[in-house]
């Protein structure tokens, strides 16, 4: 069973309806009890850092999700959702993330493009598990403006005017930059090997 976390926004029916299509078993939760309880966590994302830091303590949901990526449950973090798990970001300096991770999220810089939105292809790391069988040069979709540090926890980077983290992983916890909930069969695939860790 994966537990999904509704913190009042995101794109929270899209990653339903994939888990669906992959054929997962899940529910969707705003309470701590159940976090804490859940066999495996999502927590998706789309939005304002410090928006959805504020729902999170809101909700009363900060502590249960750091207690769920410190048990051993796998735990991934989707776009925002893994910018949360940074100490901070720069779309809200004022705002502390969950501080999972070191570092803080920075925006791209003035004259690119931003949103950074569409395909692009990811370099992933040797034994990365999130993405395991997903083939050579993977495509994947992306909608973001603000872009996570590469790190020891970097399981793939991508390339957007600089090198930033696509995809993290550290034991249990798992965060992927793009939207796998777009990103047509690869994704579905990335869902699919999450749910069978």
């Amino acid at each position: 069973m994966i537990t999904v976390v509704n913190y009042g926004a995101g794109n929270l029916r899209s990653v339903e309806n994939t888990l669906a299509e992959v054929g997962a078993t899940y529910h969707v939760t705003q309470s701590a009890a159940e976090i804490d309880a859940a066999a495996k966590l999502i927590l998706p994302g789309v939005g304002h850092f410090g928006q959805m830091l504020r729902a999170l303590d809101d909700l009363g949901i900060r502590e249960a999700l750091i207690r769920k990526a410190k048990s051993g449950a796998p735990f991934l973090g989707i776009c925002l959702g893994l910018q949360a798990m940074f100490e901070s970001s720069a779309e809200a300096p004022e705002q502390k993330g969950l501080g999972l991770f070191p570092g803080s999220v920075d925006r791209f810089p003035q004259d690119a493009r931003c949103p950074h939105m569409g395909w692009n292809e990811i370099v992933p790391r040797e034994g990365a598990r999130l993405l395991r069988n997903i083939g050579p040069k993977p495509y994947v979709y992306f909608a973001h403006s603000y872009y996570c540090p590469v790190i020891d926890a970097t399981a793939a980077t991508c390339h957007y005017t600089r090198h930033y983290t696509a995809v993290l992983e550290s034991g249990n916890i798992f965060g992927v930059q793009f939207h796998p909930e777009k990103s047509g069969p690869l994704g579905l695939k990335i869902i699919k090997n999450f749910v069978e860790l």
